[in-house]
């Protein structure tokens, strides 16, 4: 059992939610593969992971941690992150074949709903309204751009010349976009017009080692972050402090998503066990 001391204080037992940000097994090892990546759950609960058992899957995970084929994908594409668009449809950013997919709910036909001049659309956060915020690395060059993508399919070059940019979220209030850099170890934040575009960048946080991943906001909108290698979820106040780091099993996040009956259960991948690990927190994820 691992114990988060905080400022003098030790986490404790609540009876009614159990034992708040201790991380434990929910998934089997080794039953996706070191691409796991994108978790997310719908507004029924159901819940998707890209690439369970081998690369260009998706995967459906059970409340018992049992997971299921749910479609494979078109040869030569592999995905990183997964949204909902409004009517529950999946989208999947395929950084392979540098697609944005959608997956119809109903037939679970795969269709190419946008492809641009992507570098490999990594992950993805979406507003109320169905604008998709796209994170595109240029992992050899060390650089990366920020799109966004209309209902339409439309794609709009937001942001260039960034470095590596990975994990992308958007503020409960939908006014601040927040996109790190893996590999700069910076998260950027931004502020969002009514259409849409991204202005006012400011250095919101900085880490000095280990790499950055998958993003998520809770409904208070603190920011949860996946510290890739270091094993760890960094949990950062609106205002830009860090808050707490949660210990996890594993040493290798790729990202974080809230679920459970009252939204205060995180679901976290971790590539080098292939499998996910969960916790209890004490504040619910943010609505969709």
């Amino acid at each position: 059992m691992k114990i988060l001391l905080l400022s003098g204080l030790v986490c404790c037992w609540f009876p009614a939610h159990g034992q708040y940000y201790i991380a434990k097994d929910f998934t089997a090892e080794n039953i996706f593969s070191g691409n796991i990546e994108g978790p997310n759950i719908d507004s029924k609960g159901n819940f998707f992971i890209v690439n369970f058992q081998k690369d260009g899957t998706i995967g459906l995970v059970h409340d018992d941690g049992t997971v299921e084929l749910y479609v494979t994908l078109p040869e030569g594409s592999i995905g990183n992150s997964i949204m909902f668009d409004k009517r529950e449809n999946l989208l999947v950013a395929d950084f392979k074949a540098h697609n944005i997919l959608r997956i119809d709910r109903k037939t679970k036909e795969v269709s190419v709903f946008c492809h641009d001049e992507f570098n490999q659309p990594n992950d993805f956060c979406i507003s109320k309204s169905g604008q998709l915020f796209v994170s595109d690395p240029n992992w050899k060059e060390g650089t990366g751009k920020i799109w966004r993508v209309d209902s339409n399919g439309k794609a709009t070059l937001l942001m260039n010349q960034m470095g590596t940019t990975n994990g992308i979220e958007l503020s409960p209030n939908e006014k601040t976009l927040y996109v790190n850099e893996s590999v700069q170890r910076k998260i950027w934040a931004f502020g969002i017009d009514a259409k849409g575009a991204i202005h006012s960048k400011r250095l919101f946080f900085e880490f000095g080692d280990f790499g950055l991943d998958g993003m998520k906001c809770d409904s208070n909108g603190n920011l949860y972050v996946t510290r890739y290698g270091k094993g760890t979820i960094a949990v950062i106040a609106p205002d830009g402090k860090l808050i707490r780091e949660i210990i996890l099993i594993g040493k290798k996040p790729s990202n974080i998503t809230f679920g459970g009956k009252d939204g205060r259960t995180c679901y976290v991948t971790l590539q080098e066990r292939k499998c996910v690990e969960t916790f209890v927190n004490e504040i619910a994820g943010k609505n969709r």
